[in-house]
């Protein structure tokens, strides 16, 4: 099943105008994800619109926005209000100007997206676009409004399509003087970086996000697929923690000589054997789940005596995309 855009209008370069859909290039839902439960009947919590001073619930017709100016004091907003001041190019993304990558500081980097053509239409503006970019090996900053507030997007080219990055305003980042400010000036000598730079060699490698594996998914997997088979589960050991460096030099050496002594052959690789992937989330829960359409697949832990107890409610799979 395709995703659905998050936002659909226009691309606009001057007079050049092609229909556009927008789709976050990034998902969380594929992590595992909890809801909270009474302990005492396993039921599922749920949260109520209260009033603060008189606790009786609140319909949703009576609930509107305000403003914190003092205690207890607000400025209220109307839905019609909010609507009023609504910008007008909620449909369009008008691109301003085209500046080098290298300028944009990554700490004004929010999320990325995907932009293509909407529909069958306009292709040939959207690759005139998209190809002007590229040649120009520049990006290109734009405006977009996402649910009534106006974002700055950064476009570039990204294969057949663009991609487009929010960006944040000068008064959303922070000035990094206020936490630097107390760092001292140290004189680094020429022996500690020459050390310090063959331990970087030898840990170069090429940047590959395949060999990255989500642990703390992994042990929230295991540990679901445990406590369904009925199995024991058993706190870790406390991790180590280093101690004060006395003599940097000599830490360094030993980083060092640690490297090269855990440091693989670069060209070998087990027979047979590929890297082990990043964890996919809920989708490789790998024992059996109650609920339609839920994927049989192996567990990874030993197989129990007896059936693993059914869930409480049944699990929902989640679709592609």
């Amino acid at each position: 099943m395709a995703p659905r855009a998050n936002w659909k209008g226009f691309l606009r370069l001057s007079l050049v105008t092609c229909p556009v859909a927008l789709y976050p290039a990034t998902s969380d839902t594929e992590k595992v994800s909890f809801n909270q439960i009474n302990r005492k009947t396993g039921h599922r919590i749920k949260y109520a619109k209260v009033d603060a001073d008189t606790g009786e619930e609140v319909a949703a017709d009576d609930i509107m926005k305000g403003y914190k100016v003092d205690t207890d004091t607000y400025v209220e907003v109307s839905k019609e209000e909010l609507e009023d001041i609504a910008l007008e190019s909620t449909r369009t993304i008008e691109i301003d100007e085209f500046v080098p990558k290298t300028d944009i500081d990554n700490r004004y980097l929010i999320r990325p997206y995907y932009l293509v053509p909407d529909g069958k239409v306009g292709h040939d503006a959207f690759a005139v676009i998209r190809e002007t970019v590229r040649s120009m090996n520049k990006v290109a900053i734009g405006r977009v409004v996402l649910t009534n507030r106006e974002h700055i997007i950064a476009l570039e080219p990204l294969g057949k399509g663009l991609m487009g990055t929010l960006l944040r305003y000068p008064y959303e980042v922070r000035s990094e003087k206020e936490y630097f400010d107390d760092i001292q000036d140290v004189k680094v000598t020429k022996d500690m970086l020459d050390l310090a730079k063959h331990i970087v060699e030898q840990k170069s490698g090429s940047f590959d996000p395949e060999q990255f594996e989500d642990r703390y998914e992994s042990a929230l997997i295991d540990l679901i697929n445990q406590k369904r088979s009925g199995l024991p589960t058993a706190a870790k050991p406390a991790p180590k923690t280093g101690g004060n460096v006395i003599n940097l030099m000599d830490a360094l050496k030993r980083s060092l000589a640690s490297e090269k002594r855990s440091s693989p052959a670069p060209a070998k690789a087990a027979k047979g054997k590929k890297p082990r992937k990043a964890a996919a989330g809920q989708r490789e829960m790998l024992l059996p789940i109650s609920g339609k359409g839920a994927a049989r697949e192996e567990t990874r832990v030993p197989a129990p005596k007896k059936a693993p107890k059914p869930l409480r409610a049944a699990a929902r799979s989640k679709k592609a995309g």
